[in-house]
């Protein structure tokens, strides 16, 4: 691999402390740009050009490679260029005002706050049903990944201040506010239910896992997604609860009530932004619903 790009990825891992996956994505863009630029006979990555760029995307469009694959190559091929500029490597970025294929998306599923409210209001007062509305709680007031939850320590939690530590193993390293209703939950979680769960004193070190099973183990995804799908038949919602419909619904929600995207990305711990402006359509449904009850003339009366 190029020099420069393995500059590029040891900046990545270790000033901006990203994620292995996301280093390993920006691998497999960037290879797939040099391999473009060999093909090209294009040795010199300090002399590409801003029609090079286009070549790259016109020939990513002929292998029909889909609308998102080439908005994100065409992204880290941007964010690498923007790094040599800063190293003075080369005098300008030849992707910066390149465009990248508007990307279509699917649906996003989300559930409405009432609905959220239903599922919340379904655990019992067990030591289980206290540990699974901790859970919920968690994952709807901070909208962090599921990956991210089953990795949490004791250490990671700082109730007093009210905040979480995500160790950017997925995702951005970040610390994450918690709101009062999730602070609760969590406190009764730790005085009530996790010491019934624990099997030894080991379970007590700030090492230990934050959220445990039956076994007094840290959970997987599965074990994580079973949870959500028995109270899932119990809760009467017409759409398919799964882990990532709550971190949807934490994004939309907030999104919805005027949170803006840069506070967004970080919350989320989204490298990229355009992996946030997906929830920008509710804002526009927002501003319009808000538009036509509002102003005089937006409806005509009959």
């Amino acid at each position: 691999m190029n020099e420069y790009i393995n500059a590029y990825l040891i900046f990545l891992r270790d000033k901006k402390k990203s994620s292995d996956n996301t280093v390993e994505a920006y691998v497999r863009d960037l290879t797939s740009f040099e391999n473009y630029l060999d093909k090209r006979g294009l040795n010199d990555i300090t002399s590409v050009k801003q029609e090079d760029i286009i070549g790259f995307l016109m020939d990513m469009k002929k292998e029909n490679l889909s609308t998102a694959t080439i908005t994100r190559r065409l992204a880290s091929t941007r964010s690498f260029y923007k790094f040599m500029l800063d190293e003075n490597h080369v005098i300008v970025n030849p992707a910066k005002d390149i465009k990248a294929p508007k990307v279509v998306r699917g649906e996003i599923e989300y559930l409405t706050i009432d609905e959220i409210e239903k599922l919340l209001s379904l655990p019992d007062e067990s030591p289980k049903g206290i540990r699974d509305k901790a859970i919920f709680e968690v994952l709807y007031g901070t909208g962090i990944m599921v990956s991210e939850l089953v990795e949490l320590r004791l250490k990671d939690l700082n109730l007093r201040m009210g905040f979480i530590t995500c160790n950017g193993n997925h995702g951005k390293a970040r610390i994450v506010p918690l709101g009062d209703y999730a602070k609760y939950a969590m406190k009764r979680y730790l005085s009530e239910s996790r010491p019934t769960f624990i099997k030894s004193d080991d379970g007590n070190d700030e090492e230990a896992a934050l959220f445990v099973n039956f076994m007094g183990n840290a959970f997987t995804r599965q074990g994580l997604w079973k949870i959500l799908n028995s109270y899932g038949e119990k809760a009467d919602i017409s759409k398919k609860l799964t882990l990532q419909i709550i971190r949807h619904s934490f994004a939309v929600h907030m999104i919805e009530n005027g949170a803006d995207l840069k506070t967004l990305q970080e919350l989320l711990g989204h490298e990229d932004i355009s992996a946030t402006q997906v929830y920008l359509q509710f804002r526009k449904n927002k501003i319009k619903e808000v538009y036509d009850r509002t102003h005089p003339r937006a409806i005509a009366k009959k």
